[in-house]
Parts: structure tokens; C-alpha cells; sequence
């Protein structure tokens, strides 16, 4: 029998034309090549905790995986043991009341929360405020499905926090969502109380649902904050929270969403259609690491990040850029000398010169072009390795 040759020709969706591959995915694949050519590049990119988390959090994890009875489907909702953790934790370290029946939904990491509300909240066309700088997700994922994007402007002159007289003058009659990220990723500005009161006024005025991404509000920060204790936030926020930065488990993908009892409910019927819930054992140990004690939340997020961050700070000298002591979180955040034409001239120029990768600003937004940012997920004698190569390499 005769075969006819077809000649295919199939397409991607179009809304794969609106985003490109995430920044770090294709960096990381040329630092792999770099790395296996034997450069040794060190990494100060990307947020990804190099520690473990509390060892009675391994334990539970492999305990309760050998037990015969724990394999089977999960709820969507979570398990009570874990959504329980969620709200103790809320309530000793925030000092929120939190339903842990009707106003948390755990989260397999806050991506797929940032998915799932806008496909619980956001029609096709309708516009949602994304901060610039701010983390690229945000964009991204409202972008695939369909969402009109309205940056909004944060500057380093103003704290890296909204200008609400500039957010007033826009048009927001089709705004339905802001993404806030406080404490704030790439920036590291800190949240006050008096920010949280005038954006859940705002939202309230406008019928803007405010989202708080809140992963960070642990790492060199002697008081954390959530727009939930703002009176009458639950109303119109949503807050994220992650145990990838806090708990030292970014690979576990375990996070959860808080607010009221509708908003959860929205998104339980999209989560449901989407996935299931997540691996008993592992909502378990969770549940176990949210019960960690003060003693190892100072030591890992404050003691250890605080030696960390003082080889940042030298390593920001070296490159002649300039930072605002009081950030706080994970990374350091600094602007680089005017003799540069871009952040790229500088950061191609230490990735392939001192053999460091740095993160260029612009990822995170046009406000961010003139910055780079500084991890500090690696170990002090990398930090160190890494201030020697690029004093040995490079001059400013």
C-alpha cells in the first residue's frame, strides 16, 4: 500500500504569542552549559532556599509515607490537619483570625494561585493592575488568559510603594484584581500598616480586589505584616503565603490563599476542575513545619540571612552600585552606576568575566532597568567566592 505524504502544519495557541519562556528557565539552561564546560559559574540569581527544612519536618514526611493508608486521592480543599496549621500559624505570628473550614485554601505554591483567582475573578479583557517593578508571574499568567494589563508605577523615591494619587488618575472602571507584593520582591521595601489601610480603601472605593503575595515577610524582618489585619480586608483581599522562602521547602510546593469564605469558595470550584489534593504525607510534615519553633525561625530566617546579606552588601560595593540598607527578604536590591548603558553591559559582563550570576532588574518590569538583584540563597564562602572573583575581575 502506498504511503501519501502529508505535509503538517500545526500551531501553537495565540496566546502562547503573548509570553515569552521565563527568564530564569532559559538562563539556568546556558549556566547548566557554562557549568559543564567546567566554569564553575556561581549563582546569586534566583530565590530558591539552599537549606533544609526543620528536621521534624523530614521525619514526618518519611514517617508518614511508609504507612499504607496515606496514598490515596486528597481533597481539594486540604486536609483539616493542614488548613488548621495554616490558621494557628496566621494567628501566633500576624495575629489574624482565620475560618480554617471556610477562609483558607492550600496551594500547590503561589503560581497556581495566581492562576486560579484570576480564572475565579477575571473575565477575558478585563484589565488588572500589575506593579512595575514587580514579579514577572504576575504578568505572565494574566497575559494567557486573556487580561488586560495595567502597570502601575513603583519608584525608589517613593519607597517603592503605590502612588495612589497616579492610580486615582487612571481610568479603573474595568479594573478587577491588583497584585501587591509587600514585603516586595525584586525591592525588598518593607509593609507598613498605613499602606495596607489605604489599599484595602482603595479597593474598597473602586470594587478592586486587592491580592497581597506575602512569601518574604519572614527573611531579615523583625515584624511581619498582612493586609488581613487591616479591619475589612477580607472583604476585598486575597493574601498569598508560601513555605518555599519561610520553611526552607520551595520544592515541596506547599503554599495557601486566605480570605473570606466566597472568594475561597470561587476558587475551590477552579481548583477542583484542575488538579487534586496534594500527597497526604506531605501535607502532614506542613502542618508539622508550621509549628516550628521561634528558636529556628531566628536562626534560619534572621541569623543566617543577616551574615548573609553583609557579604551582599560588600558585593554591591564592589560593583559601585548603590541600595537602601532597611530591605528586607531574600535578595538585595541596588542601582547600578551611571557609566553603564544598560544592566545587561554589567551583569553579561560578570557572568562571563567573574564567573557570578546576578539577576538584571528589567525582568521584573521597565522601573527596573537601571538595578540588579542579589540572592541570597547561597552559602557564605560561595558569597565570599563569588566578592573575590568580581573584585579580582571586574572595575567600575
Amino acid at each position: 500500500m502506498k504511503k501519501e505524504n502529508h505535509t503538517f502544519d500545526i500551531r501553537p495557541a495565540d496566546r502562547l504569542q503573548t509570553v515569552t519562556e521565563y527568564y530564569f528557565s532559559k538562563k539556568l539552561k546556558e549556566i547548566a552549559q557554562m557549568n559543564a564546560e567546567g566554569l564553575d559559574i556561581i549563582s546569586l540569581g534566583i530565590g530558591s532556599p539552599d537549606m533544609p527544612p526543620s528536621q521534624e519536618t523530614i521525619d514526618t514526611l518519611c514517617t508518614t509515607a511508609q504507612r499504607p493508608d496515606m496514598h490515596g486521592y486528597q481533597p481539594t480543599i486540604g486536609i483539616l490537619e493542614l488548613r488548621q496549621a495554616m490558621a494557628d500559624w496566621y494567628k501566633r505570628f500576624y495575629g489574624v483570625e482565620l475560618d480554617p473550614a471556610t477562609e483558607i485554601q492550600p496551594l500547590i505554591g503561589s503560581k497556581e494561585g495566581i492562576l486560579h483567582v484570576t480564572l475565579a475573578l477575571v473575565n477575558p479583557g478585563d484589565d488588572v493592575l500589575v506593579p512595575n517593578p514587580g514579579y514577572p508571574t504576575y504578568t505572565s499568567l494574566n497575559r494567557l488568559l486573556g487580561s488586560n494589563i495595567i502597570p502601575y508605577n513603583l519608584y525608589e523615591d517613593k519607597g517603592w510603594q503605590p502612588d495612589f494619587d497616579e492610580l486615582e488618575a487612571m481610568d479603573l472602571s474595568r479594573v478587577k484584581i491588583m497584585w501587591t507584593n509587600y514585603p516586595n520582591m525584586p525591592t525588598g521595601a518593607n509593609a507598613t500598616m498605613e499602606l495596607y489601610e489605604k489599599l484595602v480603601d482603595f479597593a474598597r472605593r473602586h470594587s478592586i480586589v486587592i491580592v497581597n503575595d506575602n512569601p518574604y515577610s519572614f527573611i531579615l524582618n523583625d515584624k511581619p505584616l498582612s493586609i488581613l489585619n487591616v479591619p475589612g480586608a477580607k472583604d476585598c483581599s486575597i493574601e498569598f503565603n508560601s513555605m518555599s522562602k519561610s520553611h526552607n521547602m520551595p520544592g515541596w510546593r506547599v503554599g495557601m490563599l486566605a480570605s473570606n469564605a466566597q472568594f475561597v469558595q470561587w476558587v475551590v470550584k477552579v481548583k477542583s476542575n484542575i488538579d487534586s489534593g496534594t500527597f497526604r504525607p506531605m501535607q502532614l510534615a506542613a502542618a508539622q513545619a508550621y509549628r516550628n519553633s521561634d528558636a529556628w525561625h531566628e536562626q534560619m530566617n534572621r541569623t543566617i540571612y543577616r551574615e548573609r546579606r553583609q557579604w551582599a552588601e560588600q558585593i554591591m560595593h564592589a560593583l559601585g552600585c548603590t541600595f537602601n540598607p532597611d530591605q528586607v527578604g531574600m535578595f538585595l536590591w541596588g542601582r547600578i552606576p551611571d557609566t553603564y548603558a544598560d544592566v545587561e553591559e554589567l551583569t553579561e559582563r560578570v557572568l562571563h568575566e567573574a564567573r557570578v550570576f546576578i539577576t538584571p532588574g528589567f525582568i521584573f518590569g521597565t522601573n527596573g532597568a537601571r538595578y540588579i538583584r542579589i540572592s541570597l540563597c547561597a552559602t557564605e564562602e560561595k558569597l565570599k567566592e563569588a566578592l573575590a572573583r568580581i573584585q579580582n575581575n571586574i572595575t567600575h
